[in-house]
């Protein structure tokens, strides 16, 4: 197959007239500045390689714009979550995370994390399969055209010294042990024909959820799986104060005596940390994941992204509760935020943005064969236009800049992934129509379908 691009990003600035060659779900040859030959699909506006979305939680698309009907903090939007989470089981939650990751496809996203920790029925017994919703999401990323890691989530306690309570006790499996168990079970799974879009890789939702006696457990199975290793980390103050009450330190000391960090795990928010927490964040090489749109939602704080960044952390983005879906807002605020906290300008620069948004996220998720565009990488491509309202005049000079600081998710015109055309002029090819399956998985599984609001 071949794409001719008016304008590529190639990682270190953008090229125009790029021919790119793929051989089945690989890139095979990159060529910068050569006219289009008969029949190649042309790509007008600024392609690039396809984003990562390293942190989601599939189901949380159901509560967009009802938790924005009420005030509160993370505490009590929490409260809304349960509710939903209470009211999924295989079925729905395959077709709502079909259509979320369709949206995500139609945002240009062609891999996603998804921090998975819904695994049982309500009450807490095991389906049949106990994995069987953690099949529906790798079954609806196949659904949507989209590569998933799923990062399947040691859930253990509501807190610390906490047993889990209500629909929490979906979450749990006991032990550190019975959840490495279950995971093996779908660990053995990768690697099949029907399963060459999806990895499996570990998560600890958090120092409040996994004792510190069962830390080592978890992460001695990514390490003995060489899987991804997310965690939420630092998200919130009373997180940090419980860790320090409870254990004399905070939350990234004591993954650290855990053996939980390094260059294979991923902190997710990481908003309140002490310069000490940074620093071994930063030398045990640990990514870390910003979520900007949702740490504004959920009013939880601007994380030291920059300093991060510098002590040697790589960052790369996630779209969490997907209060939106759209990893450009996502990138930008990463800078427009840094300005807020510092009133100046000038942190990151747009090629430093679009690595978190692609080749950085990519490697946190366990693919880093994907996220550049280059021979031998998954041929995945991201077409932005550059002469909509929001993109015209920036020219080629700046057409990077566009696309972080200007553009939004409705400028993806083309996406393919590992090949295969999955958005073709801004229109999803395998999810018939997106916003309504949108709507009928989200009603489905909420307290006020969308047809009683429009009603009133």
């Amino acid at each position: 197959m071949q794409w001719h691009a008016q304008f590529a990003w190639l990682g270190d600035g953008v090229a125009a007239d790029v021919l790119i060659e793929s051989d089945g779900e690989r890139i095979a040859g990159i060529t910068p500045r050569v006219p289009a030959p008969a029949g190649v699909r042309h790509l007008p506006g600024l392609t690039l390689p396809g984003l990562a979305n390293a942190h989601s939680h599939a189901f949380h698309r159901a509560l967009r714009s009802r938790v924005q009907a009420h005030s509160g903090t993370f505490w009590t939007w929490r409260e809304q979550m349960y509710q939903v989470a209470d009211r999924l089981d295989p079925g729905s939650y395959r077709a709502l995370a079909t259509a979320v990751f369709a949206e995500m496809a139609l945002a240009g996203i062609s891999c996603v994390g998804e921090f998975h920790y819904l695994h049982h029925r309500p009450g807490g017994a095991p389906y049949g399969d106990p994995n069987a919703m953690g099949e529906a999401l790798i079954a609806a990323a196949s659904d949507a055209g989209i590569r998933i890691t799923l990062l399947d989530t040691c859930y253990l306690t509501g807190g610390i010294g906490r047993p889990l309570a209500g629909p929490q006790l979906r979450f749990g499996d006991g032990t550190a042990g019975n959840w490495a168990r279950r995971v093996d079970s779908l660990h053995e799974q990768t690697g099949k024909a029907e399963r060459r879009h999806a990895r499996v890789g570990a998560a600890i939702h958090s120092v409040r959820a996994v004792p510190r006696e069962q830390l080592r457990a978890v992460a001695a199975w990514a390490r003995e799986h060489r899987a991804p290793l997310h965690v939420h980390l630092s998200e919130q103050p009373a997180e940090n104060q419980d860790c320090l009450d409870a254990y004399g330190m905070t939350p990234t000391r004591l993954l650290a005596e855990a053996g939980a960090l390094g260059a294979l795990t991923t902190a997710v928010h990481a908003t309140h940390l002490c310069e000490d927490d940074i620093g071994l964040l930063g030398t045990t090489m640990t990514g870390v994941c910003m979520c900007p749109t949702t740490e504004r939602d959920l009013a939880d704080g601007i994380g030291p992204a920059r300093g991060l960044a510098d002590a040697g952390s790589p960052i790369c983005l996630g779209s969490d509760q997907h209060a939106v879906v759209d990893l450009f807002e996502e990138a930008r605020a990463v800078e427009l935020d840094e300005r807020l906290r510092t009133r100046a300008r000038g942190h990151w620069t747009a090629g430093e943005l679009l690595a978190a948004a692609t080749s950085n996220g990519h490697y946190g998720l366990g693919w880093p064969e994907a996220g550049r565009l280059e021979p031998g990488a998954y041929a995945d491509l991201v077409t932005v236009a550059l002469d909509s309202v929001r993109t015209a005049g920036a020219g080629p000079d700046h057409a990077a800049e566009a696309a972080v600081f200007a553009a939004t998710a409705a400028d993806v015109r083309h996406v393919v992934v590992s090949g295969r055309q999955v958005v073709q002029d801004g229109r999803h090819l395998l999810v018939e129509d997106v916003p309504a399956a949108l709507a009928r998985s989200i009603a489905a599984v909420t307290a006020d379908p969308p047809r009683e609001i429009l009603r009133r």
